[in-house]
């Protein structure tokens, strides 16, 4: 992924400056830069090997760039601050959901992680929100992939996170498994969530 370079904005929720990510003699990330404002939605576009998911990575704590430095809602992406993980939502390519819990309980789970007030309420508000509500006593690993994409979704929206990160969400899903999930995002960005995908 090349440079890219775009005015500074004090209202900034997101501040990425000059990362930089080696992988030896590879160069996946070479001095990205830019802002992004609160309700913001990015979609990163780039061939297989671009750095897309690298730059994901770096910026939800979980990989450390070779040098430059990250900002969200005010705290250091290197920090990997408890706080900065409260702030923010996460959907990899893996679901990070239990196949042999229920949507119901793989939610409970993850509000009491949380420490969140009423988990139950919050984990039946998230399958609500998802469309799911009907089979919330089912076990995860009886849902489609489509229905498992939008179980993450709602895993990774939970705590109500300033900013959602999505690497590749589409993946895998047919045509209206697709416009299915297309919806949920149009939902969550219009409630002035900002998202990276």
């Amino acid at each position: 992924m090349n440079e890219q370079t775009h005015p500074s904005s004090s209202h900034s929720i997101i501040q990425v400056r000059n990362l930089r990510k080696d992988f030896g003699y590879l160069q996946a990330l070479s001095g990205v830069s830019f802002d992004l404002n609160k309700g913001e939605f990015l979609t990163i576009f780039g061939p297989n090997g671009a750095g897309k998911t690298t730059l994901i990575k770096i910026l939800t704590g979980l990989m450390r760039p070779t040098s430059g430095s990250a900002i969200i809602d005010g705290f250091d992406v290197l920090e990997c601050d408890a706080e900065l993980r409260n702030q923010i939502g996460v959907i990899s390519h893996a679901t990070c959901l239990y196949p042999d819990l229920t949507a119901l309980e793989n939610l409970l789970f993850y509000a009491k992680l949380y420490c969140l007030d009423d988990p139950e309420e919050r984990a039946n508000e998230s399958i609500k929100a998802a469309g799911l509500q009907l089979r919330r006593h089912d076990q995860v690993r009886t849902y489609s992939r489509g229905m498992q994409q939008r179980m993450a979704i709602a895993r990774a929206t939970l705590h109500n996170p300033s900013v959602l990160f999505l690497d590749e969400p589409f993946t895998g899903l047919d045509l209206s498994a697709t416009n299915a999930l297309k919806d949920q995002l149009h939902d969550l960005h219009t409630d002035k969530r900002t998202i990276i995908m």
